[in-house]
């Protein structure tokens, strides 16, 4: 390849140092939710268009596989990449289902294609952490607070700017607007979910035009909207409205036992809230919904969601009602990256490099180094037996902390080169700092210090 290649917009490649951050972020998220019991699977990255179509209709933004010589009037092969992992995780429970325990408890991370309009936070590739359960007929409802519970610690356990899981439940608006007697619940629930993008009085005028919403109605509708808090105290708020309904009483109860849940226990930066806004786009949900925020980074709109919904998926005889969060690892952590918020504290994973004092001594050193990794210390050897300070400068420059030297006596020394501490070590006993072993997830300012530079 001669011409230099023309970078492709939404398919973003990450540098060594970005990308030892999104590795440590992917396996501290695998750790977290191994310690709660989810497996791990990796669906395959085509699914047939039927599936990934909405409403019969194939979304103009699925990427559609074809064979490259292709007759110009050939069919496609009736495959697309997926957009989500929801759908692929659908269709790998109904054809292995006999080969599962339920509830079966699983996490995914792995990319997803969608042809949209590139921007920040939006890409045509991107990376996503989902962690579901899945019943057969039934899933018990304690189920939702389990999942949002371990979604809540694993990313309170990464070094990210707060954020805010804002939960609420499709059964308390439903049956608040059953109760209110408003005549089209389904518009009422997806012009309150314009909130965002409009201003309440044109919101209101909507729900009396599209949801047959008397004005009295749709202001009641708007005070519900309205309510968001960080404790259980909305249960009492909500009831002060004066609508009853048997579904109402139903949500409110699972709500405030998935925001007492969630918000138990000391967290770093995560926090917990009720905000009866939110409603989930997806027409699947039916009982708890959750949006998560970063601060800061407002402009992203949501970087993670989820909820319940009681048919993922059915043969016919048996259904799969669940449970799960997605947390976008691409959409969080590119930005992040790109402002210098998160940043690679090194670009190679080699915590020592073996100096060679010359090319017939290189053995030795290759000798060094094998004692090294057999101890689970990732070391590289010079590429070259140049001068020992040139060896250094090299080490410097791929950031590894450490180099070991032999002495001429068969002893042996190792060298922190960023505190120029040199001292004897055995290649069979010494191991460096915990956190020298791999790259660290290094914050290099907080979120306020970003938002006063913007």
């Amino acid at each position: 390849m001669n011409a230099k290649p023309t970078p492709l917009s939404g398919f973003p490649e990450l540098l060594p140092a970005p990308r030892a951050v999104e590795r440590e972020v992917v396996a501290s998220l695998s750790r977290s939710f191994e310690l709660h019991g989810f497996a791990n699977i990796e669906t395959r990255v085509v699914e047939p268009l039927d599936r990934l179509a909405k409403g019969g209709e194939v979304d103009k933004e699925i990427y559609v596989l074809r064979r490259l010589h292709a007759e110009d009037a050939a069919d496609d092969t009736g495959l697309g990449l997926h957009f989500d992992l929801t759908v692929p995780f659908a269709r790998y429970v109904l054809e292995h289902a006999g080969h599962l325990e339920f509830p079966f408890r699983r996490y995914q991370i792995q990319p997803a294609w969608r042809g949209e309009r590139p921007q920040e936070g939006r890409y045509r590739q991107f990376t996503q952490a989902d962690v579901d359960i899945v019943g057969k007929d039934e899933l018990p409802f304690h189920h939702d607070v389990e999942v949002m519970r371990v979604m809540v610690e694993a990313l309170d356990a990464l070094p990210l700017p707060p954020l805010s899981f804002q939960f609420n439940n499709r059964k308390l608006i439903q049956g608040f607007y059953r109760g209110l007697g408003v005549p089209d619940v389904t518009a009422a629930i997806r012009t309150i979910d314009k909130l965002d993008k409009l201003p309440a009085e044109q919101v209101a005028a909507l729900l009396v035009s599209d949801a047959g919403a008397t004005p009295a109605q749709a202001q009641r509708c708007l005070e519900l909207a309205t309510i968001r808090v960080a404790d259980t105290s909305f249960v009492e708020r909500v009831r002060a409205l004066g609508v009853e309904d048997p579904l109402l009483e139903e949500g409110l109860a699972e709500l405030a036992a998935v925001v007492a849940g969630c918000g138990a226990g000391e967290r770093r930066h995560v926090t917990v809230e009720a905000n009866l806004r939110i409603a989930r786009g997806l027409d699947y949900y039916t009982g708890t919904v959750v949006e998560i925020f970063m601060a800061g980074y407002e402009r992203l709109k949501s970087v993670g969601g989820g909820g319940r919904y009681d048919a993922l998926a059915s043969d016919g005889r048996t259904t799969y009602p669940g449970v799960g969060v997605s947390f976008g690892v691409s959409r969080t952590l590119i930005p992040l990256l790109a402002d210098g918020v998160l940043a690679g504290s090194r670009p190679v994973p080699s915590a020592v490099l073996v100096a060679v004092t010359d090319e017939d001594s290189r053995a030795e050193s290759e000798a060094i180094a094998a004692a090294l990794r057999a101890r689970g210390i990732n070391t590289e050897v010079s590429a070259s037996a140049q001068k020992f300070g040139k060896q250094i400068r090299y080490a410097d420059r791929r950031g590894i902390p450490f180099v070991w030297f032999r002495q001429d006596d068969g002893g042996h020394q190792v060298k922190d080169i960023r505190s120029g501490e040199q001292v004897d070590a055995d290649p069979a006993a010494w191991t460096p700092p915990t956190e020298d072993l791999r790259p660290q997830v290094v914050s290099n300012r907080t979120t306020t210090e970003h938002q006063e530079q913007q």
